[in-house]
């Protein structure tokens, strides 16, 4: 057997050095500079609209009062921005097929292409124009995650491709990015070889085992470097590459933070469970920066779930038809309600981890909630239940927004771009300018 000198070894070992982040990140040499931690961007979508009389605040300005519907998050409303009155025209459908086309839109402000077929046609979504600018950064450009699963093919609406029904991420007009819905999948891609069980320290010896391979790997290289013919010095060159790569990913593991890694999840469970385990991964993927955009989905376009667990007879796309039926109307409040607490407890999960800079990881995220329309029976795509969270200082917080002209949710997009760093100049199909975050 041929002896396995360290060179070979690094080789063999690349996979293992390229582990997942361990701890929240940033690069030293970044870290001393500044003060200021990553911006992050989460997306968050429930299907079939919202009971508005039941969601909307009476007054706008500071003094607004949650309704029954918002009441579940009291504990984070001074970090809130409720928005009424913004509108997603683009993503009226040809017909019928408004939840398909609505959740198609839901983050492109596009008109989709009425299709069942291959010929789906849509926009890049918020979310990616975010990844592409600040995906680079991290492990993991962006997440995709949901709970309900299925595929892209087909009729899921009124001839509208199933594409748009299920995906609310768009890398390009003809590309959706699929979600992932399996917490164990989750958790792997984000932690895949990582002992839960290691003490910090351990972490921390296993990070300077790595960096001296590395160490010894360039030392190495640069006394072959004199010896090398030009092809040869161009493959070094190449490999050293790699090597310096591995060193920033090694090197951008903070030395005295760490995130606190859970055991694997369980695959199946029900679904207030498999909703909370789906939010503590999303706050650990962007805790331990492993990704800075995520996009998530609460079910599908027109969903049909049954919430027997709440009390509530009944599915739920067909109680959103509601028909001004009080009994309706009641059902609609105690799923409406669930699907806030279920963001309630995100964003409190957001709000306890404490950053370098003295803010919380919500404070330093924007966070934008809404459905594909805004109310099930009228299956209207104007006034759209909007709650926002965070705001990366740039957004007001701790009030209630209204606006009387339609104004296009794709002004909303280019403002949440706008403080993650971006300098777009328009967004879907009409957009006009940066929300003017004016109130009534």
């Amino acid at each position: 057997m041929k002896k396995i000198t360290r060179r070979t070894f690094l080789g063999g070992a690349g996979a293992l050095l390229a582990l997942p982040f361990l701890e929240s990140v940033a690069p030293r040499q970044v870290a001393a500079q500044a003060t200021d931690a990553p911006k992050r961007f989460l997306a968050y979508y429930i299907p079939n609209g919202i009971h508005m009389r039941e969601w909307t605040p009476a007054q706008a300005g500071r003094d607004f009062e949650l309704t029954t519907i918002l009441s579940p998050l009291q504990a984070v409303r001074e970090k809130l921005l409720v928005i009424s009155g913004l509108s997603n025209t683009p993503a009226r459908p040809e017909g019928p097929g408004d939840h398909a086309a609505g959740t198609g839109g839901f983050l492109t402000a596009r008109h989709v292409v009425k299709t069942e077929g291959t010929n789906i046609r849509n926009g890049i979504s918020v979310d990616q124009v975010i990844a592409n600018a600040v995906g680079e950064q991290t492990r993991i450009a962006s997440m995709q995650l949901g709970i309900d699963g299925g595929g892209s093919v087909g009729n899921c609406d009124s001839g509208y491709s199933c594409a748009y029904a299920r995906n609310i991420s768009w890398a390009g007009p003809t590309s959706p990015l699929q979600k992932t819905v399996n917490p164990q999948v989750v958790f792997d891609r984000l932690f895949a070889g990582v002992d839960s069980q290691a003490t910090v320290q351990e972490r921390e010896k296993r990070r300077r085992y790595k960096r001296s391979v590395l160490d010894y790997v360039v030392r190495d290289a640069q006394s072959l470097e004199t010896r090398l013919g030009r092809t040869d010095r161009r493959k070094l060159d190449e490999y050293m590459t790699g090597v310096r790569a591995l060193e920033r990913r090694i090197e951008m593991v903070d030395d005295g933070l760490s995130c606190d890694i859970p055991a694997r999840p369980p695959a199946n469970a029900d679904i207030n469970t498999h909703v909370r385990i789906m939010s503590d991964l999303m706050v650990l993927a962007m805790q331990c920066d492993l990704t800075r955009v995520v996009s998530f989905m609460l079910g599908n376009a027109g969903s049909n779930r049954s919430y027997n667990f709440l009390g509530v007879n009944g599915a739920h796309h067909e109680l959103s038809h509601h028909q001004n039926r009080p009994e309706n109307f009641e059902a609609l409040t105690v799923i409406n309600t669930w699907e806030i607490e279920q963001l309630a407890y995100l964003l409190e999960r957001m709000d306890s981890v404490n950053e370098a800079n003295g803010k919380t990881l919500l404070d330093n995220s924007v966070v934008f909630f809404s459905s594909e329309i805004e109310d099930g029976n009228s299956h209207s795509h104007n006034n759209l239940p909007i709650v926002m969270a965070g705001g990366n200082d740039y957004f007001q917080r701790g009030t209630h927004i209204r606006f009387d002209n339609d104004e296009p949710i794709a002004d909303l997009f280019m403002s949440i771009m706008g403080s993650c760093g971006l300098n777009e100049t328009s967004f879907g199909d009409n957009s006009t300018g940066l929300l003017t975050q004016t109130h009534s």
